[in-house]
């Protein structure tokens, strides 16, 4: 009998530790007036304490990494956020000219529909809720015990396998799910940024260094260029060469239409408000 105590506790122990890894495929659109979407894979861990979701290309450069000894480090726009089981707190990571850490709470008031489908074995439910100024729907199974999701999307009765909001600018569809033996550490790919821990800001003054980026969106470039001893070095924007400070004017203007142009975050509530120059 203690033989079988002891082998429960040890299966437990190595179950507690375990990462339960989802990935998604999800399409967005960078520019709501533009009907061609972008598509990338998602990562979300559920681990014994917390839940991180995140690029999976952070996943492959963490094995390259450590398969070759290497320590390249990327980021992209695609959102990076973690919580707590059981949580509507989430981090959201974000790297501008620096790494920043913000929280916020995102509680979401799920209506459940009685409408079903099926997607393999699984039997799906449909919900929907408003959520960051939009709409969505979303499809969930009771038949995997966990009430989370991709990105903040969580606390309904089951796991969400597929969500879309009504405008079709963003989607999230399960394609796979296995277990890791152990919690997987990502402090090295989603924590920090290249060693650089991130500096934690309120939501306020995230929407001020956006703004001010925006107003002067080349002011590190230019002072590189003003800075840099070398006569041969070549400083490219977009693409493009800068031979001549004349240029700079230009290329800002370019960079701060692209920036108006792609400034369609899932929490459309929350978008930043650019001038038009």
């Amino acid at each position: 009998m203690k033989n079988i105590l002891i082998l429960l506790l040890l299966i437990s122990i190595t179950l507690s530790g375990q990462t339960h890894r989802f990935i998604y495929e999800y399409h967005y659109k960078m520019d709501s007036t533009n009907t061609d979407s972008r598509k990338t894979s998602m990562v979300l861990d559920v681990n014994p304490e917390d839940v991180k979701f995140y690029n999976y290309d952070f996943v492959l450069t963490d094995s390259t990494n450590k398969t070759k000894g290497q320590n390249h480090v990327i980021w992209d726009d695609t959102p990076a956020v973690t919580r707590k089981r059981n949580s509507d707190i989430n981090v959201n990571y974000i790297v501008l000219q620096n790494m920043f850490s913000v929280e916020t709470q995102d509680k979401i008031n799920w209506n459940l529909q009685n409408e079903t489908k099926t997607s393999g074995i699984y039997s799906l439910q449909k919900a929907t809720a408003r959520f960051g100024g939009r709409n969505w729907t979303a499809w969930f199974t009771k038949d995997i015990a966990l009430n989370e999701g991709p990105y903040k999307f969580r606390g309904l009765p089951g796991m969400i396998f597929e969500i879309y909001d009504d405008k079709n600018n963003f989607k999230f569809s399960l394609v796979k799910s296995y277990k890791l033996n152990k919690t997987y550490e990502t402090l090295g790919i989603l924590e920090n940024f290249g060693g650089q821990k991130p500096v934690r800001i309120p939501e306020s003054k995230l929407k001020k260094i956006m703004l001010d980026h925006y107003n002067d969106p080349l002011h590190e470039f230019k002072e590189h260029i003003k800075n840099n001893t070398d006569p041969t070095a070549r400083f490219m924007v977009m693409g493009i060469e800068v031979k001549s400070p004349d240029q700079l004017k230009e290329l800002s203007e370019k960079v701060q239409e692209n920036i108006r142009k792609t400034n369609n975050p899932i929490e459309i509530d929350k978008a930043i408000k650019y001038p038009e120059k």
